[in-house]
């Protein structure tokens, strides 16, 4: 019960509200809080002064990105494991006659250097398509 009254006797104090007139946005002033703007028309003309992004730029961009991406992912688990098994078959100890532990050893080595080589093609290749769009993209 105090609280309502204390609530009703604050809202007694403060001073009613103003509109300005003469402006397409009405401002709301308050005594001692200072001026509140309250925005009850958006100007037309600021609203079409900002630029609506072209998203379908980006979807091309992504789709490149995601494409490159699980080419290389693909490449990434199918090419040192297939190198190592055919290496160690064909190679290191049908043609070269090593034992199977020298094989193994010298086959894991030719997997190790391709996936470096493969994660070296995919900076490559990442960063040639990001300067590319960046070229693109400063163009416009």
């Amino acid at each position: 019960m105090e609280t309502e009254a204390r609530g009703a006797a604050a809202l007694r104090m403060r001073p009613p509200l103003r509109r300005a007139s003469g402006s397409p946005e009405a401002s709301v002033e308050r005594g001692a809080e200072g001026v509140v703007a309250v925005m009850e028309r958006y100007n037309q003309a600021a609203l079409s002064a900002v630029p609506v992004p072209d998203f379908r730029q980006n979807e091309g961009s992504l789709t490149s990105t995601l494409r490159t991406l699980l080419f290389f992912t693909a490449l990434m688990i199918t090419l040192p494991v297939g190198l190592y098994f055919s290496s160690k078959a064909y190679i290191f100890e049908g043609t070269l006659g090593m034992s199977d532990r020298d094989s193994y050893f010298y086959a894991a080595i030719v997997a190790v250097v391709t996936v470096h080589v493969v994660l070296a093609l995919f900076v490559y290749v990442a960063w040639n398509e990001g300067s590319r769009q960046w070229r693109e993209g400063k163009q416009d």
